[in-house]
Parts: structure tokens; C-alpha cells; sequence
């Protein structure tokens, strides 16, 4: 069975027949697709199973270098490249316990300086710890003329006196004022006195406008009362 044409879907005969682009065409079929100026297989470029002329191509832009078909192809080849020799580098250090970088001449050179310096501090620290002697920890042994005391030697312990107490302040002493009280009061304060209405508070002395030192005469308690709740006898 003859194929179809790829521009006009009519049967294409073996004598007319130009196979391109994964098709059939006749031969005035297979023109370009702008112009129509009739194509050979020398002279057509193909863009998406189309024929074009030279003119009329479409022109294929890229976003970067890197979109290109030959440098994709680079690009991948690049990759396994660099994934085998990754492999390779690996399975030749696999046990060693160090990374290539140490291996290198200059590495070698600089850990060979350091154990040199560490070494050479490491005697200077044991010379000068061999003339200075034991440390301050260490004992020492005793002189020759030191004579530890006798267990039977007496000392003579004099006891510690105890602190002696201060008496506390002693009230003012009286001035012969008495006053009555006109008023209950209970004291607020430890230093303040409670009384009832009708208690004489003797030896009264005035601290200030609002309040007084006194003597409650019927229980002999002392202390600060208020001004405004007592009278003068």
C-alpha cells in the first residue's frame, strides 16, 4: 500500500516519492512552509517535521549557553565523568583514615614542623621543672635540726570571756506629771501602753504635740499613749 502525503494526504507513487522529516511527500509537495518555493534534500532545514527554506527558517533562541542540545550533551557527558573519578578516588582511600588533602608534600611539611616545636616546648618544660625542684604540693623532707614538740607539753588555756550584755535604756526618769484617761486606748505598737478609762497615767513626759511617755499606775506597764486620749490631774 502507497503512503500519504504529508502536505496533501494524497497517495504518493514510488516515482514521485521523497521521503524526509519522517514522512512522504511528492515532489511539488515538498516546499517550504512560508513561501512554498519547492524543496530538495539539498537545500530544505527541517523544524518540527516542517520544511523550510534557508530564508524562512525559524530561528531557535536559548535562555542561556547551556540550552543548546550540543552542550547539554557536553554537560551530561561532564557529570559521569566527574562521578567516576569520584568513585575511583573513593575506593582507592576507602580505610586509610585520612583525606587526600593531608597527603599532599606541603601538609607533610607543616605536620612535620609541629611535632618538632611541640617535642622541643615539651623539653624545655621538663628542664625547668628539673632545676626549680618539687612544687608547693609535693612534701619536703625536714631539716636536719627541726624537732617536732613533745605529746606531753603543756598549754595554758585561757577561756574566751562572754560578751556582757548592756542593760536596756532605763525609762526617763519622773517628772511628777500625772493625767487621767478619758478614753480606752489598746496599744498598736510594742512600745506603746493600753489603758481604760478612768487609769491615772503617772510620770508622764511630752515627746511631741501628739503623744506622751507614761506609766499605767494600776499595772505598772510603761510605754508611749496618745495625747488626745488622757488629762492632766
Amino acid at each position: 500500500m502507497n503512503p500519504l502525503c504529508g502536505r496533501c494526504n494524497l497517495v504518493v507513487y514510488p516515482t514521485e516519492k521523497v521521503n524526509c522529516l519522517d514522512k512522504y511527500w511528492h515532489k511539488g509537495c515538498f516546499s517550504c512552509e512560508v513561501c512554498k518555493m519547492t524543496l530538495n534534500m539539498k537545500n530544505y532545514k527541517g523544524f518540527e517535521k516542517r520544511p523550510y527554506c534557508n530564508a524562512h527558517y525559524p530561528k531557535t533562541t536559548f535562555t542561556c549557553v547551556t540550552d543548546t542540545p550540543e552542550n547539554n550533551r557536553l554537560k551530561q557527558q561532564s557529570k559521569m565523568q566527574s562521578q567516576v573519578l569520584y568513585r575511583e578516588d573513593f575506593e582507592k582511600n576507602k580505610g586509610k583514615g585520612f583525606s587526600v588533602v593531608a597527603d599532599t608534600p606541603e601538609m607533610q611539611r607543616i605536620k612535620k614542623s609541629q611535632n618538632q616545636i611541640s617535642n622541643i616546648k615539651y623539653h624545655e618544660d621538663f628542664e625547668k621543672k628539673k632545676m626549680v625542684g618539687p612544687g608547693p604540693n609535693q612534701p619536703s623532707s625536714p631539716s636536719p635540726g627541726y624537732q617536732p614538740p613533745a605529746a606531753s607539753q603543756n598549754f595554758h588555756y585561757e577561756p574566751t570571756p562572754a560578751p556582757v550584755h548592756q542593760a536596756a535604756a532605763a525609762p526617763p526618769p519622773s517628772a511628777g506629771k500625772r493625767y487621767r484617761a478619758v478614753y480606752d486606748y489598746s496599744a498598736a505598737d510594742e512600745d506603746e501602753v493600753s489603758f481604760v478609762d478612768g487609769d491615772v497615767i503617772i510620770d508622764v513626759q511630752q515627746i511631741d504635740e501628739g503623744w506622751m511617755y507614761g506609766r499605767v499606775e494600776r499595772t505598772g506597764q510603761q510605754g508611749m499613749l496618745p495625747a488626745n486620749y488622757v488629762e492632766a490631774i
